[in-house]
């Protein structure tokens, strides 16, 4: 089996802190679809889709499945046909698997590395193999991190106290645009850029809007402190024309910008008539004048941070 085989399959190993767990089950829904769960010690999701791990702030690691078998024998046999060339390894048992002891886990290791031929090296290999048991099979395959660079983005020049996290952010664009080819997006509210930032570090072609000139001239700041093109236009939501694929709408909520009923509908049609798929946060519940506003509701979730909780809706 050369190294630049084709992987069978992929398993994401993921984790949330208890406040994003459900933006954390919706994100990854929206970016692998149906996959099916795998029981081991830590949350793992198996899915035949390709993830890069760094578009999600909840993938730890991806597993590119190369080989599969009942017991680690086989899957040290069938490592013995790996062709390494040059290229240095090392074997990592993947601890979201079954649990097992530190001695067992490092037996596991040396008897499928032995089995590869190459040169094992611990502490800069040019490939890592991930070994993995969990619910009766075990499984070999390349382990792929997360680089994220996307956590530079929590140093901005300007921000709200209560405006988005990083991770908030980046979890609303992915299942705003789960897959970015060719696709165009907009937040017509977009305060300090926030989301556009995590859009544009994506590939995806994005532009705001924003009401108040203090948050366009934020926001213009940010994205030139990070590299990003001027995507930024001061203007009303209601005003804009434009027509987009989707957009998301994080909907005013400090003290001084309360929203009535009417006000609230009258910026969820407008984003109706701009986007046919929609992601809308809202401090409040808003789920019946989304409705009014012409969308069907097709996932939510809350995220929290103390008694400060977002609803979010994937609408379409």
């Amino acid at each position: 089996m050369e190294l630049t085989s084709e992987p069978s399959e992929f398993i994401y190993m993921y984790a949330s802190h208890e406040s994003e767990t459900e933006l954390c089950r919706m994100e990854l829904n929206a970016l692998l679809g149906q996959a099916k769960p795998l029981k081991g010690r830590g949350p793992m999701l198996r899915s035949s889709r390709l993830l890069d791990p760094d578009r999600s702030p909840y993938v730890s690691m991806r597993l590119d499945v190369l080989m599969q078998g009942d017991s680690v024998e086989e899957i040290a046999r069938q490592a013995s046909e790996l062709e390494l060339g040059d290229a240095t390894f090392k074997v990592t048992y993947v601890k979201s698997g079954d649990p097992c002891s530190y001695e067992d886990q490092r037996m596991l290791e040396r008897r499928v590395g032995s089995s590869i031929r190459g040169k094992a090296e611990m502490k800069h290999p040019d490939v890592q193999f991930g070994l993995l048991s969990a619910e009766g099979q075990w499984m070999l395959g390349w382990c792929r991190h997360p680089e994220r660079a996307w956590r530079l983005h929590k140093d901005k020049p300007n921000n709200y106290s209560t405006g988005l996290s990083v991770t908030t952010a980046r979890s609303l664009v992915n299942i705003l645009v789960p897959e970015p080819a060719g696709v165009r997006a907009a937040d017509p509210c977009c305060g300090m850029g926030n989301v556009l930032i995590e859009a544009l570090s994506m590939g995806i072609d994005i532009r705001g809007w924003d009401i108040n000139p203090l948050a366009t001239r934020g926001a213009r700041a940010n994205l030139k402190h990070f590299g990003y093109p001027e995507v930024v236009t001061l203007g009303d939501m209601t005003q804009v024309t434009d027509r987009f694929d989707a957009a998301v709408l994080d909907m005013p909520y400090n003290l001084c910008s309360v929203l009535s009923t009417d006000q609230r509908l009258v910026m969820l049609q407008s984003l109706r008539r701009m986007a046919k798929r929609a992601v809308i946060v809202s401090t409040e519940e808003a789920a019946e004048s989304i409705q009014q506003a012409g969308f069907a509701i097709l996932d939510s979730a809350r995220v929290w941070k103390g008694s400060f909780v977002r609803n979010v809706w994937l609408c379409g």
